[in-house]
């Protein structure tokens, strides 16, 4: 795909790196249409570009997302209907297209790895980002919260996304608790659905420094990993340890493995760092 300009997401690409950020902030980064089109274009292209060995997903201006645009999503012609127990434009109830559907990149088929920097509100639609990335860092004042109930809507999208990173009572008392309370960047790195905490002014310069150390990789053995540990969230501890031969076989590559190899016994060693 040709270099694009979106209304609503920024993109670039380089050095191995995607960078998609979020640009509705007049609106605190909520998900209208166009934005769902847009990213699900993004993480098509990010799918198929083989120099594209990390993303950094993250948004401009004081939040990183409130959801879908009620503005857009609940005209008065659509609520109402609701509100009357039918459905515009579709023939039964059972019938539904979740607005959320191509918003991550898991649902796109995209198997590059994503690290999300999050600031200020996260709630709601958000989860439909959080729930697919491979794992958050959070500015010091970023919150979690998901409003549904508090304003008659069932949560049930957004929190069953958030099931693979929260200890299940943490995420049903957030969806329960609706938007009278928020989890605090430090309260959702202690439950594990935050990796680290850091400044505002430092949010971006992390997620930089994780994401060269990822592209940097071999992206075979980067996305076979990927592919493993999501594909054992899904699966009993047996099964997940058999499918392990599977994906050890089609992610390791014999070339780089030597050549991996030889740099260890010329003593070559990372400089680490410790969190």
């Amino acid at each position: 795909m040709a270099s694009v300009t979106y209304d609503t997401v920024l993109f670039s690409k380089d050095d191995g790196i995607a960078r998609v950020s979020l640009n509705r902030p007049n609106v605190r980064n909520a998900i209208n249409q166009q934005m769902q089109d847009e990213l699900r274009e993004i993480w098509d292209d990010i799918r198929y570009d083989g120099d594209v060995r990390c993303v950094i997903l993250s948004a401009e201006g004081h939040s990183f997302c409130t959801g879908i645009d009620r503005g857009e999503a609940m005209a008065e012609d659509k609520t109402d209907a609701m509100a009357a127990g039918d459905y515009p434009g579709y023939p039964t109830p059972w019938m539904y297209d979740d607005p959320g559907r191509d918003v991550g990149p898991k649902a796109r088929d995209c198997w590059k790895p994503v690290i999300a920097a999050v600031q200020g509100m996260a709630c709601g639609g958000a989860f439909y980002l959080l729930g697919e990335v491979e794992f958050i860092i959070a500015a010091d004042d970023a919150t979690f919260f998901d409003p549904h109930v508090t304003y008659g809507m069932t949560a049930a999208f957004e929190p069953i996304q958030m099931l693979t990173k929260m200890p299940f009572q943490e995420i049903m008392r957030l969806s329960l608790l609706g938007a009278e309370e928020r989890m605090s960047a430090e309260r959702a790195r202690e439950i594990g659905l935050v990796t680290e905490v850091v400044p505002r002014d430092e949010l971006l310069e992390k997620a930089e420094w994780a994401a060269r150390v990822i592209a940097g990789a071999p992206p075979l053995a980067i996305q076979g990993t990927m592919r493993a540990l999501w594909t054992g969230l899904e699966l009993s501890r047996r099964q997940g340890i058999e499918m392990a031969n599977l994906f050890t076989r089609i992610g390791n590559d014999a070339a780089t493995f030597k050549e991996s190899q030889a740099r260890f016994e010329a003593g070559w060693r990372p400089e680490w760092r410790l969190r």
